[in-house]
């Protein structure tokens, strides 16, 4: 695997060779508890003996593990940590069917050999008089103690007083523990040669592709890279432990850590891990300088760097969370029906460039100049990405400085903010020759939606009357159709592939008449427009005696003019 220069390497390993080798693994302190369930460990062990059912045996593929590791000793698992501790916990389930087979004298000198050396092998040393173990694995500090107490010893699991994730590991550990006394049932003799098999078969075909790097930037570069791929992976947890790691080095860091692990967990749990990056970035970006998704984690590591700032960081991002999902899920939001319609229009658009300086201007300015900057935003984002199809790239950067503008306390009117937005908002005249060219193809849903968008727009300018444009009463007519016959008018095959997608091609209509009209000729189609409850749809009508090339452009430079007064805003002409 090819990736930008960083300090890390990549090679494919099984189970032997990761855990068989005398180096240990730690799951970080503040990496998140074990949360796997029974979902999961189903589908882990079904693959498991799916793979070793096979003739010959089939190796499995586990995914990426990326590991941390300054000295090629120790490694932390900063990605992976579900998949090693529930494998560790198949083979301690393993070795308490060996110890039942011991007690009850089945090959017991045989048998004890095999779990001490699957022990010595995978788990670690566990010394024989204390029962205290020098583990391979140490999972985090909300689990690492049960882990080591009570699993790996192989005694009495109590179940009171623990934590849920700690409960998680005792059931995973019993129903392993089940499905290898199930695999073990069929087989009438030399059972421990059957579990000894059936580790170094686990450990021989199970294999990772590891990722070691030498630092958590590193780290982090990797999983920005992979995610880029499709490869989902912490990069969250990984911006969690640095956090953490400032506030551990205080002399009041338990208090402190738990109070930020609610307070942590609480917004994830609202985000979903997933968006998390992405809120901390819009966070980031409404109050800071302009800052990359590449290059978030390290300006955070260079600008977050003890417990006030810490904190400091923490507080901010709660002020943004309700805001950020009212932007992301405004279905869910609290805001007014007004602000609650731009918003949908504008995750329709998909165009998030701007949520940076919402974030600043709702914590800065009053309700009524919040909503119509959020209007202004949807007028600029329609003129600038939709009907011009501008580049965003440069768009996000002057959001920004909009963003820190605001934050500043420097704007104390919104018409200071109008003269920071001028430079995205396209003129007049750019605008209208835009539209009048505007082809949108009405294949995919989103498309559809933002055709019906502009036409109940235009109807509304037109007739004062607002429908919907996610109604499913009404369809968008094209006048040329979509499966033309090669005679339909007096288009050649090439001007109807050219013209189709036109917004001067498309109208409105209800979805029964729609559906009528199929293929008709215009001259057959007219009389039912001129009858629509559409006012567009009768204007086109009466205003075309004919459909050709011609009127087409006609008809869209007429539109073009209705939608420059309609997405308008006075204070940026």
């Amino acid at each position: 695997m090819k990736m930008a220069a960083t300090n890390f390497k990549t090679e494919n390993n099984t189970l032997r060779k990761l855990i068989g080798n005398g180096l240990t693994y730690r799951i970080p302190r503040f990496q998140r508890d074990y949360s796997w369930d029974i979902e999961q460990w189903e589908d882990l062990w079904a693959d498991i003996l799916s793979s070793l059912q096979q003739q010959p045996k089939q190796s499995h593929y586990m995914g990426y593990l990326v590991l941390q590791s300054p000295d090629d000793k120790q490694n932390d698992i900063i990605d992976g940590q579900q998949r090693l501790t529930t494998l560790t916990l198949i083979i301690l389930a393993i070795l308490k069917n060996l110890q039942r087979l011991i007690e009850q004298d089945e090959e017991a000198e045989a048998n004890t050999q095999r779990l001490n050396q699957i022990r010595q092998t995978y788990i670690g040393y566990l010394d024989p008089v204390t029962l205290v173990s020098r583990p391979k694995l140490s999972l985090n500090r909300n689990n690492n103690d049960y882990f080591q107490t009570y699993l790996i010893p192989l005694g009495h699991l109590p179940q009171r007083g623990f934590r849920a994730s700690e409960h998680l590991l005792r059931k995973a550990f019993e129903w392993f523990d089940k499905q290898i006394s199930a695999y073990l049932k069929p087989i009438d003799s030399h059972k421990g040669q059957k579990l000894a098999q059936l580790v170094e078969d686990i450990s021989d075909y199970l294999f990772f592709t590891v990722i070691t790097v030498t630092d958590e930037l590193n780290a982090y570069k990797v999983f920005e890279t992979l995610n880029a791929r499709g490869v989902q992976l912490s990069s969250t947890d990984l911006l969690k432990n640095y956090l953490f790691s400032v506030l551990d080095r205080s002399s009041e860091s338990e208090y402190e850590l738990g109070n930020l692990e609610e307070r942590w967990e609480a917004m994830v749990s609202r985000l979903q891990a997933e968006n998390f990056p992405d809120f901390l970035r819009t966070h980031w970006n409404s109050q800071a300088k302009f800052t990359r998704h590449s290059e978030l984690f390290k300006t955070i590591r260079q600008q977050v760097k003890d417990r006030e700032q810490v904190f400091s960081l923490i507080r901010g991002m709660e002020a943004d969370l309700d805001t950020y999902l009212s932007l992301t899920s405004p279905e869910l939001s609290e805001w007014n029906t007004t602000d609650k319609e731009y918003v949908t229009i504008l995750k329709m658009f998909r165009v998030r460039q701007p949520y940076s300086l919402l974030l600043a201007a709702q914590r800065k300015l009053n309700g009524s100049d919040f909503s119509a900057l959020i209007r202004a935003i949807v007028v600029v984002s329609f003129r600038y990405n939709i009907i011009g199809n501008n580049s965003p790239n440069e768009q996000e950067k002057i959001y920004n400085q909009i963003a820190i503008t605001i934050e500043q306390g420097h704007p104390a009117e919104l018409r200071q903010i109008w003269l920071l937005l001028k430079p995205l908002y396209i003129d007049d005249e750019r605008f209208k020759r835009d539209f009048a060219e505007k082809s949108i193809r009405t294949i995919e849903s989103r498309s559809k939606r933002i055709v019906r968008y502009i036409l109940c727009e235009l109807e509304r300018h037109i007739s004062q009357n607002k429908h919907d444009f996610n109604s499913d009463s009404f369809n968008i007519e094209h006048v040329l159709p979509q499966n033309a016959p090669d005679n339909w008018g007096a288009f050649t095959h090439e001007e109807s592939n050219a013209l189709l997608y036109r917004l001067g091609n498309m109208t409105l209509l209800n979805r029964s008449t729609n559906r009528d009209l199929g293929v008709l000729p215009y001259a057959e189609k007219r009389p039912i427009y001129e009858q629509s409850n559409f006012a567009i749809t009768k204007c086109l009508a009466e205003s075309n005696n004919d459909w050709n090339p011609t009127q087409i452009a006609s008809w869209q430079t007429w539109m073009a003019k209705q939608a420059t007064a309609i997405w308008r805003v006075d204070q940026l002409n």
